[in-house]
């Protein structure tokens, strides 16, 4: 056998089933591959059986939790003899553990100047746009973050809602192989069928409804490269009593030792009737044997059986994610640390270890989300989703991960309509608050969501420098812009700048009107100068009346030192001669038309300055509203006096009746008892 069925995602071939195509290998590739296939010829493997239990559970030694299995076991049947594939069934691999990248450090990973020279030969070569195996290196580095990388694996099953799926789970399982740490993502959705299958290891394609995280066709690919050098992908799908089971292995180890010129996936595909009982596979048996063998030497598993065991332990649909060789930091660890907490899974190196020598507002400073989730998984994944059905968990190194909404953390929340600048799109509520403990951490931003999957978190808008903005945190979903491809930011339209500008006018509206309730004092305004304390203007020189930054509301919060007080009026210089007559233009400018105002600022302040005169016209208008309720107010406190006064007359009116009421019934009572009224 001189070829090998493996999924080509250069493919461009006009014949045939794209991104299928049997590979011609050179002699020396081949014939490793023949020997392997025969390693256990005629031999029939061990039966084991398909574990059933009620709760998930996790168990390292068997790579994968235990979960209700009741549908067709395929190790059952392997036993039984019904794989159709002759003395080749119950294929194994013996060889030695195969060598791992010489460099296993990310970001050094991808070095093109490795003088590598490719040794695979494509036939019928017009038809190929080639595609390196560096290239799943180069699109991995998206990823900056290594929990982004998770996420991205995580929409995916949180997509698989749709179909059913009820959890997903992240955990450290052993390579078996060597006993390393690898990474499981595992869920119990639809799972993917064989052409599914194919589309997930290739670039590009989705076919996700508009309402998925998802849309890209490209997480899986940069996730998973991102964490690891190498994944296997086990997935169960039932359809009409018909399960499929399919394998696939995309191994960055294996195309670089191999030195192949172009990214291939060996997969193998597996066909049950569950009606039926029938069992076969779905390649056919040169290339199923090939496929096989080249994951076998490759993967964390050694035999067929071993590979058939992951496939029952998944139940009737779901996917099972093994991503194993994973990568090391700069000081020789694996980035990802999985000893620091048995519950959680860390990012080595950005841990806060030493808390307790912390002063007490260090400590609750350090602890808060906003600075956790940097290195936490467990927290991340906690505000991850900023909504999740009941009945949806996330189950990370077998314990449930507790959802958690920023918003609710909030005190003297605010909710603020805001109109994205699309006449398509309706208007979203952001909530909007001071940290819960705040003044004391110095934790501010917005949490934006995208279709509930969080993206920026605790996005800085403003600066903030001084105290104006400290504590302020929002929560908004803004399924109007568009992520970038690793979900960790926004593209950089228009849109995303309008709705930038907006949060920085909520940021500052927010804190002007609730810093009180923290003990911030608010700043007076500056008293205005007079006129005739101005110092006379230089010969031949003219004075711009302008508006800028000096007239813009936030001023009223700037501190000014006792020394830059002393050094501003040390010298009387033209920058301070424009800055008193802008004071004085701003102090006489209210009630002013604007034809009266003369702008000569530069470019760049127009639009603020522009900005600044709406403000005092509105300012005006509400002056005038003040003054018409303060009117009111009087004209309804006069009336109050009037009435008091006629209440009182009418008491006094009230008594004098009274009296004369009193004294008549006291004659008649005289005369009818025939007594002399006294006096």
């Amino acid at each position: 056998m001189d070829t090998a069925e493996i999924v080509d995602l250069s493919s461009d071939d006009e014949g045939g089933e794209a991104g299928s195509r049997a590979l011609h290998f050179d002699s020396d590739i081949a014939s490793g591959a023949k020997q392997q296939n025969v390693t256990n010829r005629g031999h029939t493997p061990k039966h084991y059986r398909s574990r059933s239990h009620s709760n998930i559970q996790n168990s390292e030694e068997n790579m994968s939790p235990s979960r209700p299995n009741s549908c067709h076991s395929c190790s059952g049947d392997l036993k039984q003899g019904l794989l159709p594939v002759g003395d080749d069934a119950g294929l194994s691999d013996s060889s030695p553990i195969c060598a791992a990248l010489p460099c296993r450090h990310f970001w050094k990973a991808g070095n093109y100047d490795n003088g590598l020279v490719p040794k695979v030969r494509v036939s019928n070569a017009g038809n190929y746009l080639n595609v390196h195996p560096l290239f799943l290196h180069s699109n991995a580095t998206s990823h900056k973050w290594a929990f982004g990388a998770i996420a991205e694996l995580l929409d995916n099953a949180v997509d698989e809602i749709q179909n059913g799926a009820t959890y997903v789970i992240v955990d450290r399982i052993s390579n078996p192989k060597d006993k390393s740490p690898a990474l499981l993502i595992q869920d119990d959705g639809g799972g993917m069928d064989p052409e599914a299958m194919r589309r997930c290891m290739s670039f590009g394609f989705s076919d996700k409804s508009k309402f998925a995280i998802g849309q890209y066709g490209n997480g899986f690919k940069t996730g998973t490269m991102r964490l690891g050098a190498d994944v296997i992908v086990f997935s169960r799908h039932l359809n009409n009593g018909i399960l499929t089971q399919s394998i696939g292995l995309l191994s960055y180890t294996y195309m670089m030792q191999t030195q192949l010129d172009r990214i291939v996936v060996p997969m193998v595909h597996y066909q049950i009737n569950t009606s039926s009982g029938s069992f076969g596979i779905l390649n056919d048996q040169e290339h199923f044997i090939s496929n096989l063998s080249i994951m076998l030497r490759w993967s964390p598993f050694t035999s067929e059986i071993e590979l058939l065991k992951q496939l029952d332990e998944i139940g009737c649909h779901g996917t099972k994610i093994i991503i194993y060789n994973l990568w090391f930091n700069d000081d020789g660890n694996l980035e990802l640390d999985f000893d620091f907490d048995t519950e959680d899974i860390c990012i080595a190196g950005d841990i806060k270890e030493e808390v307790d020598a912390l002063s007490s507002w260090e400590t609750l400073n350090e602890q808060h989300t906003a600075n956790r989730l940097r290195y936490s998984l467990r927290v991340y994944l906690s505000i991850l989703y900023l909504r999740l059905p009941e009945s949806f968990t996330i189950i990370l190194r077998g314990q449930v991960v507790d959802l958690h909404n920023i918003a609710d953390d909030l005190q003297y929340p605010e909710f603020i309509l805001y109109k994205p600048h699309s006449s398509d799109e309706s208007a979203v509520v952001t909530t909007i608050g001071f940290v819960k403990e705040a003044p004391e951490v110095n934790v501010h931003g917005f949490n934006i969501y995208h279709k509930n999957r969080l993206i920026l978190p605790y996005w800085q808008v403003v600066s903030y420098l001084r105290s104006r903005g400290r504590g302020v945190v929002g929560v908004l979903k803004a399924d109007f812009i568009q992520p970038t491809h690793n979900k960790q930011d926004f593209e950089r339209t228009s849109l995303f700048a309008k709705l930038e500008h907006r949060l920085k006018e909520m940021t500052w509206e927010y804190w002007d009107s609730h810093c009180q309730l923290l003990g911030y004092q608010k700043k007076r305004p500056k008293s205005q100068v007079p006129i005739d304390t101005l110092p006379p203007k230089p010969p031949g020189f003219e004075i711009p009346v302008a508006l800028n930054k000096s007239t813009y509301p936030h001023s009223t919060f700037e501190q000014v030192s006792p020394t830059k007080r002393k050094e501003r009026h040390g010298s009387m210089d033209l920058h301070k001669m424009k800055k008193q007559t802008r004071e004085q233009d701003f102090s006489t400018s209210v009630g002013c038309n604007d034809e009266n105002i003369q702008t000569t600022a530069c470019s760049e302040d127009q639009e603020e300055d522009q900005g600044t005169i709406h403000l005092i016209q509105v300012n005006t208008e509400l002056h005038a509203r003040c003054l018409e309720f303060e009117k009111t107010n009087e004209e309804l406190c006069h009336k109050v006096t009037e009435l008091r006064s006629k209440i009182q007359d009418a008491k006094i009116e009230y008594n004098s009746l009274l009296s004369q009421v009193h004294y008549q019934d006291l004659m008649l009572t005289c005369i009818i008892d025939g007594t002399p009224l006294a006096g």
